[in-house]
């Protein structure tokens, strides 16, 4: 089992919509990094813990916990000329992107990134690094129990 960090501009998705959903599950979508889509393709697996981050916004922070419970798809906004995220160069034989179901388990108080940096147990996490703004980044273990524990009690 592996950990991510998965950051969503509240305005579009928030944790409040996830958890208001049907099953509680989002199709995380608009990806248009490489090296995060390679994380959601090739990394991400069925059962993985995520850190729902709320970015660009009046106060980032960790907002709830969730879970990957599907196998990467492709993004249908990349097809779409309507959508922001469409890509003209992609197509269904060829999709450059890609889309990943998560599903809300914990709604938290939010664990601002002022916060976080306070910590010095998580001063190495990848959020946390100068110039990091990737919108999905790796946990390890020892930090996501830490901030598990810090959020819900679990030990």
């Amino acid at each position: 089992m592996q950990y991510w960090l998965m950051k969503s501009e509240p305005d579009e998705v928030s944790i409040d919509d996830v958890m208001a959903s049907p099953e509680r599950t989002t199709a995380w979508f608009g990806v248009r990094n490489y090296q995060a889509r390679n994380f959601m393709r090739d990394a991400m697996r069925e059962g993985d813990g995520v850190l729902f981050y709320h970015s660009s916004c009046a106060q980032p922070g960790i907002a709830g916990l969730a879970r990957i419970v599907s196998q990467p798809y492709p993004d249908a906004s990349q097809f779409d000329p309507a959508s922001p995220y469409y890509d003209p160069k992609a197509t269904p034989e060829q999709p450059r992107w890609i889309s990943i179901d998560v599903q809300g388990t914990h709604k938290t108080r939010l664990l601002s990134l002022a916060e976080l940096r306070a910590i010095p147990e998580l001063a190495e996490m990848v959020l946390l690094q100068k110039g990091s703004r990737l919108s999905i980044t790796p946990v390890t273990p020892d930090q996501w129990r830490f901030i598990e524990a810090l959020l819900i009690g679990v030990q």
